[in-house]
């Protein structure tokens, strides 16, 4: 590629970036104004700065927007569970930051939850996690079944599930009983619940006759 092109193409990118960065901050300060159903794409673009073109040169509506942030945010999650660790005991999945997140950002969570968003959020979410960490898992894990104690097949898209959905769960009742627990008193208890039976599942899987580790880079 000519450097000109290579250059011209950076600079569309990083104008991109802060196109789609200034509706999502946009679609954050609106949230916590008016309820979600009463937000138009007028309104985003009004505060954002842009022309409604260029909002739907990156967008197709308001959901479409919302959800981007919303995978995104995942995103964020699936990238800081150490996987290759997982298995060695500790700490290792973030409830702490993403709560400690949550506080930080407490009126637009209420927001939220008064719009009913969180219930839809939460079980798109799960299926979304559930998918990065099966991807994750795979890449860690040979593509078999992982079996536990008693032999019974658990494929990593359902123990991948079975992680997400615990995830959610202890999220969703800390936000309903007031967001008033310590995020780091969550975070043990989240650890000490349901991590013994996941990494049960993975030393299973790992010293089953038919287990082959990964080469490693």
């Amino acid at each position: 590629m000519p450097k000109t092109t290579h250059a011209k193409s950076r600079k569309e990118d990083r104008r991109a970036n802060r196109t789609q960065r200034a509706l999502k901050d946009a679609l954050f300060l609106l949230i916590q104004e008016k309820h979600y159903d009463d937000i138009t794409v007028q309104n985003l673009i009004d505060r954002a700065n842009v022309g409604r073109s260029t909002f739907y040169a990156h967008y197709r509506d308001k959901e479409d927007l919302f959800r981007s942030d919303w995978e995104g945010f995942l995103d964020g999650i699936a990238d800081h569970i150490p996987w290759e660790r997982v298995a060695e005991g500790g700490r290792c999945v973030p409830l702490k930051e993403i709560l400690c997140h949550m506080l930080e950002r407490r009126v637009f969570c209420l927001a939220l939850a008064r719009s009913r968003k969180i219930d839809l959020l939460f079980k798109s979410g799960t299926a979304y996690l559930a998918k990065k960490m099966e991807d994750g898992l795979t890449a860690q894990l040979p593509n078999q079944p992982v079996r536990s104690q008693s032999q019974t097949s658990v494929p990593l898209a359902v123990l991948s599930n079975f992680l997400a959905g615990a995830l959610f769960s202890q999220i969703k009742w800390w936000l309903d009983n007031g967001m008033s627990s310590e995020p780091a008193r969550m975070d043990e208890i989240f650890h000490e619940l349901v991590m013994p039976g996941f990494r049960a599942a993975l030393a299973a899987t790992e010293n089953s006759p038919n287990h082959t580790k990964p080469a490693r880079s």
